[in-house]
């Protein structure tokens, strides 16, 4: 990558953050939003009323995370074609698909709490490996997805693409396992 592209894809002040610093900084952001999400959907109380549209957002759930799953994958075509430009904004447009996915998901829960899987025999064991490695992966993407994107931003695309390689396929996998979730539950509900 010449100096040039290099200089058009960092940016300066995430430049003078040290390593510690960041990796600290994005555990605790992650621990923390992982915490307030078991809390939120297991361990408080749900609203005492729901608008009619939050019925609707798992729908947007799914959609949001169908687009990040295209854009992840695009994303990667296109790195691997050298078109690091295209790369950051598909990436980019990815993270923001993502996160409104979690605010969408985030409010649906603060309204419905948490869901129950009614579904009887083999589908109940699949549906729960699914759903079981979705939980566990998601609160190891979200670190994932921030390391990444700091070793983007401050130039270091050799680290970059050290973490990028786990980065990629668990956040294309719980991207679309978050989808298969909706499809089951779609179904047994």
């Amino acid at each position: 990558m010449d100096s040039k592209l290099n200089e058009q894809l960092t940016v300066d002040f995430i430049k003078k953050i040290s390593i510690p610093k960041a990796i600290g900084l994005i555990l605790l952001i992650s621990t923390f939003a992982f915490l307030f999400l078991v809390w939120l959907i297991y361990f408080r109380e749900t609203a005492d009323t729901t608008a009619p549209w939050v019925s609707n957002l798992p729908a947007l759930n799914a959609l949001l995370n169908s687009v990040s799953t295209v854009l992840i994958i695009l994303g990667f075509v296109a790195i691997k074609k050298r078109q690091f430009v295209k790369h950051m904004k598909l990436m980019l447009t990815a993270f923001i698909t993502s996160s409104l996915f979690l605010i969408s998901y985030l409010v649906y829960h603060h309204y419905i709490g948490h869901t129950t899987f009614p579904g009887e025999g083999l589908i109940r064991p699949i549906y729960f490996f699914i759903l079981i490695s979705h939980i566990i992966l998601s609160a190891f993407v979200v670190p994932l997805v921030l390391t990444s994107y700091y070793f983007a931003f401050a130039g270091k695309f050799k680290t970059h693409r050290r973490v990028s390689k786990w980065t990629f396929p668990i956040w294309l996998y719980v991207s679309i396992t978050g989808v298969v979730i909706f499809f089951i539950l779609n179904a047994y509900v």
